[in-house]
């Protein structure tokens, strides 16, 4: 006890519960928060910033930031103006998106063997020429597939392999 009457340090006298009435205990360090609110705080002020950075970089027009920005760790005040958005091409979008996937459903209709027409429901197998057919000609010799399995495989391999060749070296 006579050690901290000479350092001018005293022991707290009671547990500091959180500044944020959470009902947790709080820390000097923490600034008087729990863990939990303390993290939810940083969280909370790197969001803030990272949204004045890209409100900024609008603004400017730059595309990246630099990162030489110092962090701080205080609150941070942020004034924006009123910021106009264009919402007219997001509409023709969606109205596009729409028609075509109508138009792809009136299409559509039962589906069937491309060539005995025997419905399939959802038993059809997809071939890679882009037709449907049912179990009997879901085989490319069964069908007389137009695809073109051999060039197709040797593709495959050439791009799976590519040629590696080595520098030659200098002769002594």
């Amino acid at each position: 006890m006579e050690s901290s009457k000479e350092t001018g340090c005293r022991a707290p006298e009671g547990p500091i519960l959180c500044v944020n009435n959470c009902g947790f205990f709080g820390s000097a360090a923490t600034m008087n928060m729990c863990s939990k609110c303390h993290k939810d705080m940083i969280l909370k002020q790197e969001q803030a910033k990272l949204a004045a950075s890209s409100i900024e970089n609008i603004v400017n027009g730059s595309s990246g930031s630099n990162g030489k920005e110092p962090l701080v760790a205080g609150a941070v005040n942020m004034q924006a103006g009123p910021v106009e958005l264009k919402v007219a091409p997001t509409q023709a979008a969606s109205d596009l998106s729409s028609s075509q996937s109508s138009e792809a459903k009136a299409k559509e209709g039962p589906n069937r063997c491309s060539t005995c027409r025997k419905r399939v429901g959802l038993t059809g197998f997809n071939c890679r020429c882009g037709n449907l057919f049912c179990a009997v000609h879901r085989y490319s010799d069964k069908h007389d597939c137009p695809f073109d399995y051999q060039t197709a495989g040797r593709d495959a391999i050439a791009k799976a392999n590519p040629v590696v060749i080595a520098e030659k070296l200098d002769k002594i």
